[in-house]
């Protein structure tokens, strides 16, 4: 008879066999959502971290080249210094010539004055007499010895300062030469991208170099090189200017003891200048006095419209506050009158509470316009003060441009012949005798 053989194996349930399909099932779901989890937030990250890195560069591209147009704006200020002080060498070298040229001409009248002097000597017996001649002569070697020393100290002073222009020359020279390799280097840095063939990673690069200085540092070193070099040429300008008047007063000292008059010609020029220069600065003053003239009776109409517009807001403002009191008065009455509501109707209700915060609210708005009102009136106090100097100074300056109105005319004789000269201003009625602009009508209204 034949028999059915078992294979000797592990048998499971069939309920263990559907819990494992179930389990295979779950976990792979689980697995997937975590997969898709992950994805997820690989996807956000990669966004983030790029946009991150796009404006991250984008933001250091723009301060590179914020800081490269700072650099270039520095240069061309160092560039348009370092002109300037090269034109102020030249011309303060120039003067230093000139100052010595006239240093060694002061010899020959020197000699010339000493030996006459030494011939006088030999003089015997009666003649050797302290005379007005020898005066002029000792009178002339001190002028010579004077101008000379003068001129010498000059000479000192500008080689000094030639020294010093040279001196911030060079600094300057080092900072523009800074400038120029900052410039080279930071539009360098502007011009890679991620396809530049020289770019690679670095060790340490975010370390702070030994001798690095801050941003104020930076700048204070370039002002203060900008301000010194300034200062250095504004003083060699002034000293340009004294070593000039030097050379003028040498001049002029020379003509006071050279024996007869000065050239005809000579002596007018110097006149026709300084009558040109007074009545220059005679107009000079006159275009500044009504230029401030009129600057005052801008702010003279100014501050009158500013003084009708203040008050109009000050009435607008006592109105506002009348009709706050009323409403106020309204508000007490209301609440005093619902304080008569009989037993249990004299209760707290939305009304009550809506008309005490109305009596706060107005109370608050009371005091803030009366604070306000008080401003208001303080500020019309002082237009009206101010208002008055103002009117005052407007006098003063019509006043002043009268007088120096009368002194360019009197100033006429100089160029007109006594016979044609007729005074355009009547110094006792202040009128003029010719047409007047509106401005000096209304000067001499003032007057």
């Amino acid at each position: 008879m034949a028999t059915l053989s078992f294979k000797p194996s592990q048998r499971f349930r069939l309920p263990d066999w559907h819990t494992n399909a179930q389990l295979l099932s779950t976990n792979a779901e689980l697995k997937r959502d975590a997969s898709h989890q992950i994805r997820q937030e690989a996807r956000v990250l990669r966004n983030e971290t790029n946009n991150q890195t796009i404006w991250d560069e984008h933001d250091n591209r723009t301060r590179l080249a914020e800081r490269v147009d700072t650099v270039n704006r520095w240069k061309e200020m160092l560039d348009k210094c370092l002109t300037d002080l090269d034109a102020e060498i030249d011309a303060l070298t120039q003067m230093k010539e000139s100052a010595e040229q006239n240093l060694q001409a002061k010899n020959l009248p020197l000699d010339v004055a000493i030996e006459c002097l030494t011939l006088r000597d030999s003089r015997r017996d009666i003649d050797v007499v302290k005379d007005p001649v020898e005066e002029e002569l000792h009178k002339e070697v001190e002028v010579i010895d004077a101008t000379k020393k003068a001129l010498q100290q000059k000479i000192s002073q500008t080689f000094e300062k030639l020294c010093l222009l040279q001196e911030v020359r060079q600094q300057l020279n080092s900072d523009h030469r800074g400038k120029m390799e900052t410039l080279d280097i930071d539009r360098g840095c502007l011009s890679l991208n991620l396809k530049s063939p020289n770019i690679s990673l670095k060790i340490n690069p975010t370390r702070v170099p030994n001798g690095s200085s801050t941003l104020q540092q930076w700048d204070e070193f370039s002002q203060f090189n900008k301000n010194r070099a300034e200062a250095e040429m504004k003083e060699a300008r002034e000293l340009r200017e004294a070593i000039f008047l030097t050379i003028a007063e040498v001049v002029m000292s020379f003509h006071s003891f050279l024996p007869g008059p000065l050239p005809v010609l000579q002596t007018n020029n110097e006149l026709e200048a300084q009558r040109v220069a007074t009545e220059f600065a005679f107009r000079k003053r006159l275009r500044e006095m009504e230029k401030a003239y009129s600057e005052l009776k801008w702010q003279e109409k100014n501050t009158l419209e500013e003084i009708a517009e203040l008050q109009e807001d000050i009435r607008n403002l006592e109105e506002d506050l009348r009709r706050k009191l009323l409403d106020l008065k309204l508000c007490h009455t209301r609440l005093e009158s619902r304080t008569y509501r009989p037993n249990v109707e004299l209760c707290r209700d939305q009304a009550q509470y809506g008309l005490t915060d109305e009596v706060h609210q107005l109370e608050a708005t009371i005091a803030a316009l009366k604070q306000k009102l008080a401003q208001a009136q303080d500020a019309l106090d002082a237009l009206y003060k101010h208002l008055a100097r103002l009117q005052a100074d407007i006098a003063c300056k019509a006043n002043s441009m009268l007088l120096d109105t009368k002194c360019m005319d009197i100033r006429r004789k100089l160029t007109v012949p006594a016979e044609k000269f007729t005074p355009e201003v009547d110094t006792f009625t202040r009128t003029t005798n010719r047409t007047m602009s509106p401005l000096k009508r209304c000067q001499l209204e003032l007057a």
